[in-house]
């Protein structure tokens, strides 16, 4: 099915939350807001999810419309990499999640790695920027995404499984799991593979 209609109301949508901050003419604030409520209408129609839960969603969004930041790490052990597996799906992925404010972006993956796997890692650099949009993953979200990929090393801690994760471990890349789509693709894994022993950082 196209999602082409969620490109126009993420479009709209931030047309109209950079317009609602920084416009200061009164005919123009209500030109906004009628693209905002627009936007609400167009994600609620083609959506799954009811009106009133997306409205709240947009009407949170304020200042200058920018992608969030999705960090994942990525862990070898042994020519395996390191996946664990979300409750909420079933499904496998590399340690990962939301980056948090007050935190750089290294800060924010060797968190969720720990988190997630209770392995501490250091973070050796950054493997690749992907633009979510741009890959095949299920299903579409209503904000646009970065994904940051960074090559971690294990320097302590212990697989620990917790309320998110329901198993941690290793695999080879020609014996991966069932991925969770939403969060990782086969062929961002095998990428890693390839970009851990280049000099080089991946991008859109």
């Amino acid at each position: 099915m196209s999602t082409q209609w969620l490109k126009w109301a993420q479009k709209i949508q931030s047309i109209s939350q950079i317009g609602l901050e920084y416009s200061k003419d009164k005919f123009d604030l209500e030109r906004f807001e009628e693209l905002k409520n627009l936007s609400i209408e167009i994600i609620s129609e083609h959506s799954l999810h009811d009106h009133e839960i997306i409205k709240d969603i947009i009407s949170d969004q304020q200042g200058y419309a920018t992608p969030k930041i999705d960090v994942r790490g990525v862990v070898f052990k042994n020519d395996k990499i390191l996946l664990v597996k979300e409750r909420s799906d079933g499904k496998w992925t590399l340690p990962g999640g939301w980056a948090d404010i007050n935190l750089s972006a290294s800060e924010n993956v060797r968190k969720e790695i720990e988190e997630e796997s209770g392995y501490t890692v250091k973070v050796i650099r950054l493997l690749a920027v992907y633009d979510r949009e741009k890959h095949p993953h299920v299903p579409k979200y209503l904000f646009h995404i970065y994904k940051m990929f960074f090559l971690c090393e294990i320097v302590g801690g212990e697989p620990k499984p917790n309320l998110e994760i329901d198993e941690i471990d290793f695999f080879d890349k020609s014996n991966l799991p069932e991925l969770s789509i939403r969060r990782i693709t086969p062929e961002q894994i095998f990428r890693m593979y390839e970009l851990r022993s280049l000099e080089k950082t991946d991008f859109d």
